[in-house]
């Protein structure tokens, strides 16, 4: 059995099961709900539509606002980065 090969670029942070709070995906996710919440789409495509845009709107710098959170940063420096 081969053992996992970590790339340099890659910190793995490790977290407690079942703990959606701490996945960023999740945070964007809810980021984009808040978004749509008044959107009344008529169908799925205008939905689909609207969240595409809502995507598209998505910088580097507001993804980051979103899902940096403080126990990330703490763990990196932590771990020296």
């Amino acid at each position: 059995m081969e053992r996992l090969q970590i790339p340099d670029n890659i910190i793995l942070l490790f977290q407690p099961a079942h703990s959606p709070e701490l996945n960023p995906i999740e945070q964007v996710w809810q980021y984009l709900k808040r978004r749509l919440r008044w959107l009344l789409p008529k169908n799925i495509d205008d939905l689909r539509i609207a969240l595409y845009a809502e995507i598209g709107k998505l910088t580097k710098t507001i993804i980051a606002s979103i899902a940096g959170r403080q126990y990330i940063l703490v763990a990196l420096s932590v771990a020296g980065f």
